[in-house]
């Protein structure tokens, strides 16, 4: 099988990646990848910042949150899909970390018509815990067997602020989310590889599992449970062995 994620190198003739090579310069004010920035990316790029390290740095035709000793540090809070591109150019020649927060506790926050208090903010009735990784991950599954990535989970309480907006979520009562805050970090989880995931719920599956069984074992949705089956076979851990009715049924891949 071809490996998407094993490409040649390109740009410096010595190999060498584009913030090595660049010259150092002074900013009187925020860079563009600066000024979409919401409440947490911020929050978890001043955390993971450390004395000396570079950030918003152009690299590979791509701007980098953080930069630590030839390690580039990008926190994403959304969906993986739209790095499909990014991840694989910067992982050709640099190694990176792949920060992405998971709320284990969220309050759900909504401030005063004039913005200068606080309406309500209870706390909301869903959980996160680290398997809500696959949500995001199913877009790129095979990124974790590439020997320059890892993946951070950070485990968080976060404030979630919602605004009257009636036409654009009529679901949430004319409410909808326009940013998140940190309020803690509770946890980190380093995943290495897809493997590290599975450890985590072996001992509760059986020796032929569903998704059911999978979400059973994640106490999460079904879906999440189907995200799950999805990349561990992408990730060669498990394969098809059967049905039940319409559940695939799987088991794990021999070593």
């Amino acid at each position: 099988m071809i490996d998407p994620w094993n490409r040649s190198p390109r740009g410096d003739p010595c190999g060498r990646p584009d913030w090595e090579t660049a010259a150092a310069s002074t900013r009187d004010g925020p860079v563009i990848g600066e000024l979409n920035e919401r409440s947490l990316h911020r929050a978890l790029k001043a955390h993971y910042a450390v004395p000396g390290s570079l950030t918003e740095q152009a690299i590979d035709g791509y701007v980098a949150d953080i930069v630590i000793d030839g390690r580039i540090i990008e926190i994403h809070t959304g969906i993986f899909w739209p790095l499909k591109r990014k991840l694989p150019r910067l992982l050709e020649r640099n190694r990176v970390t792949l920060v992405h927060p998971i709320a284990r506790d969220r309050y759900i926050v909504k401030p005063t018509a004039d913005g200068q208090g606080i309406m309500s903010r209870r706390m909301s009735p869903k959980h996160g815990s680290v398997f809500a990784i696959f949500a995001a991950l199913a877009s790129i599954p095979t990124v974790l067997a590439h020997s320059n990535f890892t993946l951070e989970i950070v485990i968080t309480v976060e404030e979630e602020v919602r605004v009257p907006h009636e036409r654009r979520n009529r679901r949430r009562g004319g409410w909808t989310a326009v940013d998140r805050r940190l309020v803690e970090i509770v946890e980190t989880h380093r995943i290495e590889a897809m493997a590290d995931l599975f450890s985590m719920l072996d001992a509760e599956l059986p020796a032929e599992f569903t998704t059911t069984d999978l979400a059973r074992a994640m106490r999460l949705s079904r879906r999440l449970g189907q995200q799950a089956a999805f990349c561990f076979r992408a990730a060669g851990l498990s394969e098809i062995c059967g049905k039940v009715g319409n559940a695939l049924v799987y088991r794990r891949t021999p070593s």
